[in-house]
């Protein structure tokens, strides 16, 4: 009777694993782990920044609705005292380039290229004082412009908006973007930007330099005929008071 020869499979224990692949599987979990602990890091990091940025948003709200709230009281009491409320003077207006190079005086040219000017239908914000009070008379033959309101403000930057970034223009697409550039100011995202500008600022000129000239389009409707009249003569250049209706157009 003969025997077969039994034939033993080793066992886990039994199976000697190279002592570099064990050190390889080490430093790969490990590595593993601390890839896995800084998502996390960075997930709750961002988490506490949206709450940040959402309270702030919040609290942008509420003041914008109690400074129109204090406007329409004050308009009230000098109505019912039967004076005229006259508005504080505004800080910020948005100047739009409706001519070309053609027939321009080398003077408003050149106040044209220190406000970023250099092509039709740009757009700039500038903070007035007396200084761009000046340039603003000097160029009104080329421009048009006035004071925005909050949500004109808001569609600009939302919509048209580009940051300068080492003289590129880059779209707006990411807070994270915003918070790089001027965070050290305390703006870390649209919502800070837009409340920047809108209140021009103690940051306002920081705030403005990190966006690109806007880019707007011919207006719906087209301009008026006698397009480089003054506004107030049935044109479209100079001082229109609220340049709202204007941007909404070419926006």
């Amino acid at each position: 009777m003969s025997t077969q020869a039994k034939t033993t499979v080793p066992s886990a224990q039994q199976v000697l694993v190279p002592e570099t692949l064990l050190k390889k599987r080490k430093v790969d979990q490990k590595a593993r782990e601390e890839r896995l602990s800084k998502l996390a890091e960075i997930k709750k990091a961002g988490k506490a920044k949206r709450q940040v940025i959402f309270k702030r948003a919040e609290q942008y709200t509420k003041e914008y609705r109690a400074a129109e709230r204090e406007e329409i009281r004050l308009r009230r009491a000098a109505k019912a005292s039967g004076d005229f409320y006259v508005p504080a003077q505004t800080k910020l207006v948005f100047v739009v380039r409706l001519r070309g190079i053609m027939n321009i005086a080398p003077k408003p040219k050149k106040i044209m290229q220190l406000l970023r000017l250099l092509q039709i239908n740009n757009g700039v914000f500038i903070k007035l004082n007396k200084a761009t009070s000046q340039m603003l008379q000097l160029i009104e033959p080329y421009v048009a412009y006035g004071t925005p309101n909050l949500k004109t403000i808001r569609e600009l930057i939302y919509k048209r908006g580009y940051a300068k970034i080492n003289k590129q223009r880059i779209p707006l697409t990411d807070n994270a973007i915003i918070e790089k550039h001027l965070g050290q100011y305390g703006i870390i995202s649209v919502e800070d930007l837009v409340h920047e500008i809108a209140t021009v600022g103690p940051n306002f000129k920081a705030a403005n330099s990190f966006l690109w000239t806007f880019k707007l389009s011919n207006p719906n409707g087209g301009f008026a005929k006698r397009k480089f009249l003054h506004y107030v003569e049935g044109g479209e250049t100079g001082d229109r008071g609220s340049i709202d209706s204007l941007i909404r157009k070419m926006n």
